[in-house]
């Protein structure tokens, strides 16, 4: 049963982690037209595609808490890292449960929210969820380790390239003219 539970528990965090990056991902472009193309697309998946890593994080979550059970407990071999650090890397995974339960609330139930923690503000906890749960999966995903250097790194770097890219478009920063005076 146990290894039944961890196939499933690992089967479905495999499957969330890319499904949010994507959310995260169309969700940077979602509202910054000036992307054009980008924007358009994002503008059609964005939603489906975070109900789906929603859904996936939340089996993820569900089979989570029975396999770190079965690991506590004793039921199953400690993984090859000590059990206070594994609870500390389930810890950060429901951090990251918790801000991403938080930022669809600020989509789907907007009137909850009031300045200064409106819809808007508290949507972008989607970015904090997801940067925990990138340390979550690097943590305690065991057979990640040999993927942190070579993909995790770089696409978590890129969605920070292009975060950073839309605040600069949305800044409207524009050079200051000259008066000829």
């Amino acid at each position: 049963m146990s290894a039944i539970v961890w196939y499933l528990d690992r089967g479905a965090a495999l499957v969330a982690y890319p499904a949010l990056y994507l959310a995260v991902l169309t969700g940077i472009l979602y509202n910054t037209e000036s992307f054009g193309v980008l924007h358009e697309a994002a503008r059609r998946v964005h939603i489906e595609v975070s109900v789906f890593a929603m859904i996936v994080t939340l089996l993820h979550a569900g089979l989570g808490v029975f396999d770190a059970w079965f690991v506590v407990t004793g039921q199953v071999p400690a993984p090859a890292y000590s059990v206070p650090y594994f609870l500390g890397g389930v810890t950060v995974g429901v951090g990251a449960l918790l801000l991403l339960v938080v930022s669809v609330l600020g989509f789907t139930d907007a009137k909850r929210f009031q300045r200064p923690w409106g819809p808007r503000v508290v949507h972008s906890f989607a970015y904090a969820g997801f940067a925990f749960g990138t340390i979550h999966a690097a943590a305690i995903g065991t057979d990640l380790i040999g993927l942190l250097r070579p993909v995790l790194g770089p696409s978590v770097a890129f969605l920070v390239y292009v975060l950073l890219l839309r605040m600069l478009v949305l800044s409207e920063v524009t050079p200051v003219a000259s008066t000829g005076q």
